[in-house]
């Protein structure tokens, strides 16, 4: 197996984390209401919706894990999670994060 770590990194000294994000919040249901049969009478209902995403990783072997909330999700949002799970990880260690292709994730490179 080919080794892909940049030179001077041992493997034994790099952490494997699993990212993904959510969002959470409230979407209103259908509004219901008596009325006589045959009629439809106006009723006022809620339309926006309230959410904030959830930004999530986990390092099983090392028993860690980040989640901030965040009003967006995007490149800049995405640079401030990756900076959390740096924050986190025991020093003199690496951490490797496994990510799927959402398209948001290419990171500006004035994010760091």
């Amino acid at each position: 197996m080919k080794n892909h770590l940049p030179s001077g990194v041992l493997s034994r000294n790099v952490d494997v984390w699993f990212q993904d994000e959510a969002r959470i919040g409230q979407q209103n249901t259908i509004s219901r209401i008596w009325a006589p049969k045959g009629t439809r009478p106006g009723l006022i209902r809620q339309q926006q919706y309230l959410y904030a995403y959830l930004y999530g990783a986990a390092c099983p072997e090392r028993d860690l894990g980040v989640a901030p909330v965040s009003p967006n999700v995007n490149s800049q949002c995405m640079g401030l999670h990756l900076k959390e799970i740096s924050r986190v990880k025991p020093a003199g260690r690496h951490a490797v994060v496994i990510m799927d292709r959402a398209g948001y994730y290419l990171l500006d490179s004035q994010v760091f």
